[in-house]
């Protein structure tokens, strides 16, 4: 089966930190363009993971259109610059912090206290102005998530009285893709794949995209019949670890079409090579050959020379 590698011919970011590439996947027969393409932009839109702020607690305050004494904005106003906020990172369960600030004094995201491993994209944003011997205290919930959480008017007031906040979790802002003829000398018609992806910056476009590929992957790779288990052998017939195809161990989009490319199948065809004899196989490198040393070493326990 031909194995497809998509080229990156341009990336460029903005004075928002936001980031975009354009990606072509060439050689593609009639009809793969529009499945890929659709694909790839389904998952990246809502699949891949994010963090944002869900729900905020202000001090005597139930709606969002009431006033805070000594504050310039209104709430409304103060949630719809919190939205805003990006973040870098994930957290396994929600995360509760507090920002308490006196007057007379500008609020921005930097006023937020993280956690370890979660950080700020936009630190000098705006969220509000408090104004001389006034207290301002609000209490933020943080949680990571995939795609859009829209609340209703209904149950804007959660648990505790914390108003709930209209989430956008997905890092992919944007994703297009168009679909052009290749023509070759023997006039055989080729696709080929133009897509381009835009995030906010807390991942990379690069990124984004392997991550889609990886998500689309285990979803197909889960789909195939096992034919082991649907008609169990004995246990003489049953292959060895070394018979084991590549695909269990996981790899990256990258590693995995490297090792594909030079007819590595197997974990069998696998060890036969030294860790210098991995790198040199061509766009493999350091970080594939070691992706590849830990994956035999935690599931089979295999150390490469």
């Amino acid at each position: 089966m031909q194995q497809f590698q998509f080229e990156k011919i341009e990336s460029y970011s903005n004075d928002l930190g936001e980031q975009s590439s354009r990606f072509l996947l060439k050689e593609l027969t009639q009809g793969q363009g529009l499945t890929i393409g659709n694909t790839l932009r389904r998952v990246l839109l809502t699949e891949l993971e994010g963090t944002a702020i869900t729900a905020v607690r202000i001090n005597g305050i139930n709606n969002e259109f009431a006033t805070i004494p000594g504050v310039r904005e209104d709430v409304l106003e103060i949630l719809l610059n919190l939205k805003q906020i990006k973040f870098t990172g994930l957290v396994t369960e929600p995360f509760f912090t507090h920002v308490s600030v006196q007057g007379p004094q500008l609020v921005t995201a930097a006023n937020i206290s993280l956690p370890d491993g979660l950080s700020l994209l936009n630190s000098n944003h705006y969220i509000a102005a408090v104004a001389e011997q006034t207290n301002f205290e609000i209490e933020l919930k943080i949680e990571s998530g995939t795609g859009y959480n829209f609340t209703d008017e209904e149950n804007r007031i959660c648990s505790g009285d914390f108003l709930s906040l209209d989430s956008i979790f997905t890092p992919v802002k944007n994703v297009n893709y168009q679909i052009k003829d290749s023509y070759k000398i023997d006039e055989k018609i080729t696709e080929i794949l133009d897509l381009e992806i835009i995030t906010n910056g807390s991942i990379t476009p690069n990124d984004a995209l392997n991550k889609a590929a990886l998500v689309l992957q285990t979803l197909f790779g889960s789909l195939v019949i096992d034919e082991l288990q649907t008609n169990p052998v004995l246990p003489e017939q049953t292959e060895t670890e070394l018979d084991i195809l590549i695909e269990e161990l996981q790899l990256s989009v990258r590693a995995y079409n490297c090792l594909k490319r030079v007819n590595i199948k197997t974990i069998a065809d696998l060890v036969q090579y030294s860790v210098k004899e991995l790198k040199d196989i061509k766009n493999f490198g350091q970080k594939s050959a070691n992706e590849v040393v830990e994956k035999l070493q935690d599931r089979f326990d295999i150390c490469l020379s």
